[in-house]
């Protein structure tokens, strides 16, 4: 069976309620849940008050475009229904049994359920279950339980009592996943389950427990209409799950590919590469996969990062395919690389740094497609020689560096640190540190550096004083790695003056068209590419 799509609409207003349900139906989704904990805080007392309010839910179910999935959420496990059990279950039954649009589920948290015999015998009359006796009731029972803290040490145990209940339809978990390899715990549960399970990671870590739940025999994921109507931490959107990650698309067999980093939450590379998929037809999808890092810490960030990328590797089912690798990770990944035998080439050995994975799981190798794009795009400006001055002296630069030296050019590096400056230059045949004003004689001058950077240190900045060089010809080629914003006070400074301007943005396309390139064997879309992603900088 199909894993379904839900939607959770948090009840405040039926209108507003249905409005949302109607766009969920819209956008794909094929449940909606409503979440009634907002709406419903007990009984009033008035028995014309709490009529009120049942007629109210009645017609929300009655109206609902989509099949129901019925939560009045406690607020021991993250919901808002802080009133007794005696009024929740008491409403619960007249929204079920005595419902003429009953909702498709119930969803009812297990230690709740379990609280007394009395509780669990009325939530089984609103349910149908083996040796159901009241005719008539269509609604199956969810279990739920929630950790809003991390894998409880006695998930397993939990999980079996749910299973053994024999009213309960559906088991539920949702954790907060405190690392990627939570998800593959999720995974292992899912696929190997006696009843259907929603097994769910909460947080930023967890979203891969959300899109794969199909690859995984995952029962039902989550998403929302949007950031703002989340009902638990690292929900998607729906469109970001049906459109972006093609949930329809992805089965046990679909390739799994990601970008490595942190943060990576706003990384553009999961809109393009999954739209590149889908351009060429190849069965795969691209995450984010953050591994956090701790820069005072970084014998703790090295194991979590060897622990974790190896997990990822060494999982059959889940298909690591491939994975791009950005700040701080990229030196990491090649001594994890070294230690485990991948093919490692030259060109990764001199610049110090990867930032590709290519031929997982079966002849894993790296790559730094940041030089080969580097390399390309001064080649397609007139660049076969002649002098590049590389400004900055970080990981970037290392690859500027290499890139330029491969196209037969002399490099001058310039750092504010000059001793950064020379020991990068020391690494490199052919390259020598020099100060900014020795840069007028280039043929070509890239930016390597955060300078001009939105939300970086000095976003206004100009990150090479052009106006200092006045030695510059107008053939000369100006090349910014920045690419948020497009538009850079360096761009805009060399536009001013004719010089030739190649921006990050089309340095950021063309490194993620080598790596699409290596993981499918086929051309890349690259003008889909760009117009993704000019498209997107543009909005932000």
């Amino acid at each position: 069976m199909p894993t379904l799509v839900c939607v959770p609409v948090t009840v405040e207003s039926i209108e507003r309620a249905l409005k949302d349900a109607a766009l969920a139906r819209l956008r794909g989704a094929d449940l909606v849940e409503f979440r009634i904990d907002s709406y419903f805080h007990g009984s009033t007392g008035s028995d014309a008050e709490d009529g009120v309010v049942i007629k109210e839910l009645q017609r929300l179910l009655a109206e609902s475009p989509l099949p129901v999935v019925l939560t009045c959420r406690h607020a021991s496990e993250g919901g808002d229904y802080d009133g007794n059990d005696a009024d929740r279950v008491a409403l619960l039954e007249k929204l079920t049994a005595a419902c003429d649009t009953p909702p498709a589920y119930l969803d009812f948290e297990l230690a709740a359920y379990q609280r007394s015999a009395n509780i669990r015998q009325k939530i089984n009359l609103c349910v149908t279950h083996p040796g159901q006796q009241r005719p008539g009731v269509t609604t199956r029972l969810i279990l739920s339980l929630h950790d809003f803290e991390g894998r409880p040490a006695d998930l397993e145990r939990r999980l079996l009592a749910a299973y053994d209940e024999p009213a309960c339809a559906v088991v539920k978990f949702a954790i907060r996943a405190r690392s990627l390899r939570d998800n593959l715990d999720i995974f292992e549960i899912t696929s190997g389950a006696p009843k259907p399970t929603i097994g769910l990671g909460m947080g930023e870590f967890g979203l891969m427990s959300r899109v794969l739940a199909p690859k995984f025999g995952g029962y039902l994921t989550f998403a929302t209409l949007n950031d703002e109507a989340a009902t638990a931490p690292g929900q998607p959107t729906l469109d970001e799950l049906m459109n972006q990650y093609r949930f329809r698309s992805i089965n046990p067999k679909t390739l799994v590919y990601g970008i490595i980093g942190w943060p990576v939450t706003q990384s553009m590379s999961p809109l393009i590469h999954n739209a590149g998929f889908a351009e060429v037809g190849h069965d795969g999808v691209y995450l984010p996969l953050p591994i956090a890092a701790d820069e005072k810490d970084h014998e703790a960030t090295d194991a979590s990062f060897k622990a974790t990328l190896a997990s990822l590797a060494d999982h059959g089912p889940l298909h690591f395919s491939g994975a791009s690798t950005t700040i701080p990770h990229k030196e990491r990944l090649l001594g994890f690389a070294q230690a485990r035998g991948w093919s490692i080439p030259e060109a990764c050995v001199r610049i110090g740094a990867a930032n590709t994975i290519s031929g997982a799981p079966d002849a894993p190798s790296l790559a730094n497609t940041d030089a080969m794009a580097i390399q390309a795009l001064l080649r397609e400006a007139g660049i076969t020689g002649g002098t590049v001055g590389v400004v900055g002296a970080g990981g970037v630069a290392r690859a500027a560096v290499a890139g330029a030296l491969e196209l037969g050019a002399e490099v001058r590096i310039t750092n504010r640190n000059y001793a950064r400056a020379e020991a990068l230059a020391s690494s490199f045949e052919n390259a020598s540190a020099v100060s900014i004003q020795d840069l007028g004689a280039c043929n070509a001058l890239i930016n390597c550096t955060p300078v001009g950077m939105t939300g970086g240190p000095v976003p206004d900045a100009l990150a090479i004083p052009l106006d200092d060089l006045p030695s510059l010809e107008p053939e000369t080629v100006i090349f910014d790695t920045v690419y948020n914003p497009v538009e850079t006070p360096l761009i805009k400074a060399a536009r001013a003056r004719g010089l030739t301007i190649i921006d990050g943005a089309s340095m950021f396309v063309r490194q993620a068209a080598h790596q699409f390139e290596l993981w499918t064997g086929q051309p890349a879309p690259e003008e889909l590419f760009d117009r993704l992603v000019r498209e997107r900088l543009a909005e932000s």
